[in-house]
């Protein structure tokens, strides 16, 4: 549509034009900074992350097309520091936080995320069309300079948008970051206890192969019949399968460790784990500290109420655009006919309009109504269930603790009463050497299952950290009971 535009509407046309152009500069202003964000969380999760949280650009090696991921000098410095000595489960947290490549991946999507949202709060660029017309001896210069005028108008609320979806990006971003980090120390945990259980299990094999050998003495010379000689070397196999498997379970921990902390392989030749695990501390957290350490707004329910706030801003807007759009053009013609030697210029403007006539946007309409209504009842679930996690955490971490303690302070000390009292029985030739030895491998297996019930104990606290600030999770408690001990039933 083309039209002369009035003395009056060419008065108005230029200080429309730079309104437009400040709205524009406004919008352009909108961008994200991830070191920032990032920031923003180690002041929110410094209990997991230490303050150490960071992104890691990468850089290429002028004889390589491939990218550069090695550590900053002072960082590899303090991981090889940290790896020169047995780990602890904070020493690796800080691992973690400077090596794993798996963090710095969350980082980097995080950044590409940011920025894409922000982006969707920018208005669309403006089109420049130039025409160039010749008839006869007429020559026609047009010039359009077109906008969404919708879009203009609709900035403010899609910039706010924008914002809520990046907030909601960032706690979704620290919510991964404890899950991680919780990951890492349950790991830690894991590692440490295989090893110390395939240490126990290679003594209950040498108790067996040691029984085994003497039977297979006293059955040479006459003194052992074929059920007593069968029996030993039965316990010999199940004790060596068992050791095998514990060899097996102490090796897929501490690979499963390395993978969670980044090392290479020669960090992770370097590695070293404690001998056994911390031992429990001296009292439980209580319920009411667990509560008010969760008393603040959980990850979950911000996630949530995140997710309802874009949606209600979201439908708002819907509203809008689902009925309609609006482009606005200025036009700047230039006429000259060289025939005439005459010479005209026109301005005008174009306005464009979508009819909804064959869609009336109702089904956007009624698609941004369900899902605010879902986002509205999924927040309803989420607050309604963290209580009920957080009790369900503390449950966990409270019997794990009861559990550890009662191994702790009464199955072992039983065990080792029991072998002391049977040490004497031997030596006043009451009870012989294989009575002896089963004794053995029976204090050995409460040892290991004791070591269950601690690894259960620091396997439940961090998955408790995790749900006191709304990262819940699950940790299903295994029985530590003592199995069969071998020779038993004689």
């Amino acid at each position: 549509m083309k039209r002369a535009m009035s003395s009056s509407a060419r008065r108005l046309a230029w200080p429309g034009r730079a309104l437009l152009l400040g709205l524009l500069g406004l919008s352009a202003c909108s961008s994200f900074d991830p070191q920032r964000s990032i920031e923003s969380q180690n002041q929110a999760l410094s209990a997991f992350t230490q303050g150490r949280l960071q992104l890691r650009p990468l850089s290429v090696r002028p004889d390589s097309a491939r990218p550069d991921s090695t550590l900053p000098d002072r960082e590899a410095s303090e991981v090889n520091t940290l790896l020169a000595r047995p780990l602890s489960q904070e020493d690796a947290v800080r691992v973690a936080l400077h090596n794993s490549a798996a963090l710095q991946t969350l980082l980097a999507r995080h950044w590409a995320e940011g920025a894409a949202l922000m982006q969707g709060g920018r208005a669309p660029s403006p089109v420049l069309a130039f025409e160039r017309t010749r008839i006869g001896g007429e020559l026609e210069v047009a010039r359009l300079f077109a906008f969404g005028l919708l879009d203009l108008l609709t900035l403010p609320t899609r910039r706010a948008i924008a914002a809520e979806r990046l907030d909601q990006a960032q706690v979704q971003l620290g919510a991964e970051v404890v899950e991680q980090l919780t990951r890492v120390r349950q790991a830690w945990v894991r590692a440490v206890a295989a090893a110390q259980s395939f240490q126990y299990a290679r003594q209950v094999q040498e108790a067996a192969s040691a029984s085994a050998e003497l039977a297979r003495r006293m059955a040479a010379v006459g003194n052992f019949n074929k059920l007593q000689w069968a029996r030993q070397q039965v316990f010999l196999a199940d004790a060596a399968s068992q050791a095998a498997l514990a060899q097996h379970r102490a090796l897929a921990a501490r690979e499963d460790l390395v993978r969670l902390l980044g090392l290479d392989e020669a960090q992770a030749t370097r590695l070293q784990l404690p001998d056994r695990l911390p031992p429990l501390p001296a009292a439980p957290i209580s319920p009411e500290r667990a509560g008010a350490a969760a008393s603040g707004t959980r990850l979950d329910v911000r996630i949530a109420e995140a997710a309802l706030v874009v949606q209600l801003r979201a439908q708002g807007l819907t509203r809008i655009t689902s009925l309609t759009d609006i482009e606005l053009g200025l036009r700047h013609d230039s006429v000259s006919d060289s025939t005439t030697g005459s010479a005209a210029t026109r301005r005008g403007f174009e306005v464009a309009v979508r009819l909804p006539v064959f869609d009336s946007g109702q089904l956007q309409r009624d698609l941004m109504s369900a899902s605010t209504l879902a986002a509205s009842r999924q927040l309803e679930t989420t607050m309604r269930a963290a209580g009920s996690q957080l009790r369900e955490a503390y449950s966990a971490y409270r019997t794990a603790w009861d559990l550890s303690r009662h191994y702790r302070d009464e199955v072992v000390p039983l065990r080792q009463q029991i072998s002391e009292e049977n040490l004497l029985r031997y030596n006043g030739m009451l009870i012989g050497v294989f009575e002896l030895l089963a004794d053995s491998r029976e204090q050995i297996a409460a040892v290991i299952a004791a070591i269950q019930a601690q690894q259960q104990f620091w396997l439940a606290d961090a998955a408790l950290q995790a749900s006191i600030v709304g990262r819940p999770m699950s940790l299903p408690l295994q029985a530590s009971g003592l199995a069969p001990a071998p020779g038993a039933a004689h």
